[in-house]
């Protein structure tokens, strides 16, 4: 794997095959019945110490994943090395209070463990995204085989330190790398493994879903998105356009949950294409390991192409561009950065309006009326997330209305236990508390 910030070679790790998936299916499967039968307590207080245990690798944790995917370090501080910690404590936290059995009329109703999970993960957060699936996966008395992205995989592996100093017994958490073609193709279709928990785009979620349909096994997919940020006429502009604009160049935009279409009053379109474009100067591109930058490259060459051309197709296809553009940032010759670009005027239907673009790419969209807008915020195939701005209750009316997994409304802050996942081709199933943690269970009535 490469530094995308500057082409050089960072660490090499192996390139895994299907009978690699085998024998860790197998020592999964050899785990299983341990784990399961362990206690919920003792499950609950080994998650805990995992939590523990990334917290004191934390500086560690942000170093790797900004050399490995280029998050800022910044960033890498204090979200990509804090959230995997703080979903962790999430949910060992939940163990006591969990109804793990439940009786009902003359039955006796258990939530048991599904059995061997397989995790597919992304670059993009990729410690975040394995611990969401991991810990509620442990906490529930599962074992599980995991394929790290190829592009960012290293973090997995002080995952795996973490997770054996914390007390995990060995064959519980298996890590196999590799490509998505050969070792995600070869768990997806595995019979030893009884669900597949995968994040990324809605393309390989479809694949994924159809492999597994053979066996079929549970499938739990959290895919693409392309959120809107809906500004009604009576925000806060001065909170809400830049913070719309920081949910669209966070993590270089790279992050399935940003919101990069902008909904705004058709009347103040011109206003808050000025704010906009004022918070984006101060977006500095460059090293993601100096402090001052806010955008690093791109996770790779390939993805520094794509965002580039979907900048050129908006052009093309006559929206404006109010801020950045085409090409690698001034004074950045190599490495694959993108400039953080902003387009006005852009028509609803549009494919930077429509398509996932992932990357620092945000399109501002007018509307005329709260119903337009509403059509308009629903009018892709994907529901992932959203954002309302304006007055409280005519916020929470309109967010009702979003076909979304999870609308936040005036900036309100993230909450680990509330559910996240999408409607729509954004997938199935939630991550995060106690619906996370019901993903990876079975349910079994016993009548007496």
């Amino acid at each position: 794997m490469v530094n995308p910030a500057t082409g050089e070679i960072v660490a090499r790790v192996p390139s895994g095959t299907a009978a690699d998936v085998d024998r860790a299916v197998a020592a999964a499967t050899a785990a299983l019945p341990h784990w399961a039968a362990t206690g919920v307590e003792e499950r609950a207080a080994v998650v805990r110490r995992i939590s523990e245990g990334l917290q004191n690798r934390a500086e560690e944790i942000a170093t790797t994943i900004t050399a490995e995917m280029g998050a800022p370090i910044t960033l890498s501080r204090h979200a990509q090395a804090v959230f995997p910690v703080e979903v962790a404590a999430s949910i060992a936290a939940l163990a006591a209070d969990f109804p793990w059995t439940e009786q009902i009329g003359n039955s006796l109703v258990v939530r048991e463990p599904i059995g061997v999970v397989g995790a597919i993960t992304p670059w993009n957060f990729p410690l975040q995204q394995i611990v969401s699936k991991l810990a509620p996966a442990l906490l529930a008395g599962n074992t599980m085989v995991l394929k790290p992205s190829e592009i960012a995989p290293l973090t997995a592996g002080i995952l795996a330190e973490v997770a054996a100093e914390a007390g995990l017994p060995a064959g519980v958490f298996n890590v196999v790398h590799g490509t998505g073609p050969v070792v995600g193709e070869a768990i997806a279709a595995h019979p030893g493994i009884d669900m597949v928990s995968f994040t990324g785009s809605t393309r390989v979620g479809k694949r994924i879903s159809a492999v597994a349909a053979e066996t079929v096994k549970r499938v739990a997919l959290e895919l693409g998105g392309k959120s809107a940020n809906v500004i009604l006429d009576d925000a806060d502009l001065a909170q809400a356009v830049p913070l719309g604009v920081a949910m669209a160049f966070t993590n270089g935009g790279q992050v399935c949950g940003a919101w990069p279409r902008m909904l705004v009053p058709a009347s103040r379109h011109d206003e808050i294409v000025e704010l906009a474009v004022a918070a984006a100067a101060g977006y500095t591109v460059g090293d993601p390991a100096d402090e001052a930058t806010r955008i690093g490259p791109m996770a790779s060459e390939a993805q520094r192409r794509r965002v580039d051309g979907y900048i050129e197709r908006g052009i093309a296809d006559g929206a404006t561009l109010a801020f950045g553009g085409p090409g690698r940032p001034d004074g950045l010759p190599t490495g694959a950065y993108a400039r953080p670009t902003i387009f006005a005027n852009v028509a609803p239907d549009a494919v930077i309006a429509q398509e996932e673009i992932f990357g620092p790419v945000l399109t501002i969209i007018p509307y005329d009326g709260d119903d337009q807008a509403v059509e308009i915020a629903n009018n892709t195939t994907y529901g992932l997330t959203g954002a309302v701005f304006g007055g409280e209750e005519r916020a929470l009316a309109i967010a009702r209305r979003l076909r979304t997994g999870q609308v936040d409304i005036n900036g309100a802050p993230w909450n680990p236990l509330a559910p996240f996942g999408g409607y729509k081709q954004s997938g199935n199933g939630r991550e995060f508390g106690r619906y996370g943690l019901e993903e990876f269970l079975e349910t079994k009535s016993i009548q007496r």
